[in-house]
């Protein structure tokens, strides 16, 4: 297990890609937004672009580094994949490439039900979710059958997933 800080360097540190699953309902931090409660409320989320988290994506997508991720989304969507699936037009817009994939082809799929990150091919960072879906931890994990294992769910993933511009015309409530 890593600290949150240790964690957070790592989107600094990283070489080529940072690759993410996120298979979550909801996550806690974000329901603690502002952004999340105007969203709720039916308004402009107003995401700011340059926020600290905006300004070290385009620097580090500037050096040629890759953000990826795809999220698995319930048909319907809950509040809180709506609210991602708003969320990603700020992602996009600071250098990610975010795709979607219905949680049913997920299962089809037999992709992992934790969230993790992959960096650069070979350090996973799985995360964990105490029940009331808090981030409590992230265990880095370098075992290269669990690697190879995640690098095979990223792919397959991807494969299928639906880029977000194609998907958010499917959700008419995600804006």
């Amino acid at each position: 297990m890593i600290g949150f800080d240790e964690f957070g360097g790592m989107f600094r540190t990283f070489e080529h890609t940072a690759w993410r699953l996120e298979t979550r309902r909801r996550y806690q931090s974000d329901e603690e937004t502002e952004t999340y409660r105007r969203f709720a409320r039916g308004e402009d989320a107003g995401w700011d672009l340059d926020d600290p988290w905006c300004v070290s994506r385009r620097e580090q997508s500037s050096l040629g580094k890759r953000f990826e991720r795809v999220r698995v989304v319930d048909d319907p969507p809950t509040l809180g994949q709506r609210y991602l699936l708003g969320n990603a037009r700020r992602n996009s817009a600071v250098g990610e490439d975010i795709r979607n994939l219905w949680r049913c082809d997920a299962e089809r799929l037999k992709l992992p039900e934790e969230d993790f990150w992959l960096f650069d091919s070979r350090v996973i960072a799985r995360l964990h979710f105490d029940d009331a879906d808090r981030m409590t931890g992230v265990e880095l994990v370098t075992d290269p059958v669990e690697v190879v294992r995640a690098c095979q769910s990223r792919d397959a993933a991807w494969h299928h997933a639906i880029p977000y511009d194609t998907f958010r015309n499917q959700v008419p409530s995600s804006e």
